[in-house]
């Protein structure tokens, strides 16, 4: 499976494109499309947004392989999209590790979205990108939930 052209919107949205070094809010060396510099990566003069786009892609599909590698249940287009961004920001090892995928490899698919939610803090503090990320992280989860009957998406977020 492929990002879709959605999830990749929603990683490009809660980025934003920086021509220049910055630090993130969890304390990373960033730039671009939120590309978290790798030793030896410099970048001193800065990066055009096309650099940053092929950067971007490669990143992209890093997240991809990722959460094809750790899940093991079937995914709708949404809920790979959700996944690959939450990599993406949120590193692999995060969801390895998490009760999230725990809870999406045994098939409850509609608590993997509620642990979803629960991934808005920075630094032990919770943080309102992140909150309005994972919202919509959660919003992508939940499109064409009519492919798992047993998800209730809207309905959950609607009631939180």
């Amino acid at each position: 499976m492929r990002l879709s052209a959605a999830g990749l919107e929603l990683i490009k949205k809660a980025e934003g494109f920086r021509g220049s070094r910055y630090v993130d809010c969890a304390g990373f060396a960033t730039i671009g499309y939120g590309h978290r510099l790798l030793p030896g990566e410099l970048f001193e003069s800065g990066m055009e947004e096309a650099k940053a786009a092929e950067i971007l892609a490669d990143d992209v599909r890093s997240a991809e392989k990722t959460v094809e590698r750790l899940v093991k249940v079937r995914l709708t287009q949404g809920q790979f999209g959700a996944l690959v961004d939450f990599v993406f920001n949120l590193g692999g090892e995060r969801l390895a590790g998490s009760t999230l995928l725990k809870e999406l490899n045994a098939g409850r698919y509609e608590e993997a979205g509620r642990q979803l939610m629960l991934w808005d803090r920075a630094s032990g503090r919770e943080n309102a990108g992140l909150k309005a990320r994972r919202k919509a992280e959660f919003l992508l989860w939940c499109a064409a939930v009519e492919d798992h009957p047993t998800v209730q998406g809207r309905e959950m977020l609607a009631a939180s």
